[in-house]
């Protein structure tokens, strides 16, 4: 049972704990104690409102009628006619629902069509214990809706950010963060390959998407997505954070290594110089949040020969040629520099040709003449 002389007290707890106006409770309140009236005494048409006390707890309820001539309604079965086409067909006239202009101008003299008079009803014995059973419901649901509402705006303008929870469980591979007011969602394949956290733990994650769903508003985490990489660095580095230096491109296997091509606008600042900040304390930083995975950071370019040799680094390289048609780059480099430029697995060669948006083809000279030819694979 709800008692309704105490919900005043709750509509102000939920305000200050949960962000809900109270306004908006009230409205829901009014709407379930008129619809719990109407259900148990109402008659058919009937405008039923209510208007609640939140510092008594009382409530009145009111019947609405629409002041009405015999132009807007149909006064009998008779007069009723098809609208037509692009035309409103007309009610028919219910004593209920409607009252004559006539008998609205007794009552107030400049009564005019349309106008909604309203008129006091008498209380019910049983309504207390009605309204508080029917209301009950009714309530919790619009408390529900107007939280989700709430939730929504409050993390629909943190999404592309950072935000920070606790492992609340974790089910088959897939971990659950406890946000507050919310539940994060930070899939296995969003996840470091070989991170292990346990229930309780601080997790760091980036929001990429707010989903509303029957069961409450699921907030969508990553840590494997390159932006969360992008959006440590921002934090960590003033010089992104107030625009001068500018990510251009990410190629990131997470886990395992990452290559960043960084811009500056302003030619006395070195980009790559920010990112690694004194002593390389700041990609440190985050690379310690990412349990080690290893940062290539290489300076954008314009010029396409440069940015594909830069991004290849470590590796040194002879020659690039391009083909500007087919966007593909075939790049000469000495024996010994090849496994360095292909990299384990490939993977050296893999991520440069992500970042560049190349095709890269390497080659190696002084010896036996070996290929190794990465393309672009669109995600």
């Amino acid at each position: 049972m709800v008692d309704l002389k105490v919900i005043g007290s709750v509509l102000t707890q939920l305000e200050e704990e949960r962000g809900i106006p109270q306004e908006k409770i009230l409205e829901a309140i009014e709407l379930a104690l008129a619809t719990a009236y109407k259900r148990q005494f109402g008659k058919k048409g009937q405008i039923i409102r209510a208007k609640f006390d939140i510092q008594t707890g009382k409530t009145e309820m009111f019947q609405v009628k629409i002041v009405v001539d015999e132009t807007t309604v149909a006064m009998t079965e008779d007069d009723l006619e098809e609208p037509k086409e692009g035309e409103v067909g007309k009610d028919l006239y219910n004593p209920e629902h409607h009252i004559l202009i006539s008998d609205a101008r007794r009552i107030k003299k400049d009564a005019q069509l349309g106008e909604e008079m309203i008129f006091p009803l008498e209380s019910q014995e049983d309504y207390g214990r009605i309204a508080a059973q029917t209301a009950k419901q009714v309530i919790m649901q619009k408390i529900r809706e107007a939280e989700k509402v709430s939730v929504l705006s409050e993390f629909g303008k943190r999404e592309g950010e950072i935000v920070t929870g606790t492992v609340q469980r974790i089910e088959r591979g897939n971990i659950f963060v406890d946000m507050g007011r919310a539940t994060g969602l930070l899939p296995y394949e969003e996840q470091i390959p070989g991170e292990r956290f346990s229930q309780g733990e601080r997790v760091r994650a980036y929001l990429y998407r707010v989903e509303e769903s029957g069961k409450g508003i699921f907030l969508r985490l990553s840590r494997s997505h390159p932006k969360f990489l992008e959006k440590l660095f921002e934090m960590e580095t003033p010089e992104i954070a107030n625009g001068t230096v500018q990510v251009k491109s990410i190629a990131r296997e997470a886990g395992s290594r990452t290559k960043i091509a960084v811009a500056s606008k302003d030619a006395h600042i070195d980009p790559v110089g920010s990112m690694v900040g004194q002593r390389g304390v700041r990609v440190s930083t985050v690379m310690a949040e990412l349990h080690g995975e290893k940062i290539d950071i290489i300076e954008w370019s314009e010029d396409p020969k440069k940015y594909i040799e830069d991004a290849l680094s470590p590796a040194k390289t002879i020659s690039v040629a391009i083909n500007e048609t087919e966007k593909e780059a075939k790049v000469v480099v000495s024996e010994d520099q090849q496994s360095l430029a292909i990299g384990k697995g490939g993977q050296n060669v893999r991520l440069a040709a992500k970042l560049t948006g190349w095709k890269i083809d390497i080659q190696s000279i002084g010896g036996k003449v070996e290929s190794k030819k990465e393309e672009v694979v669109e995600e």
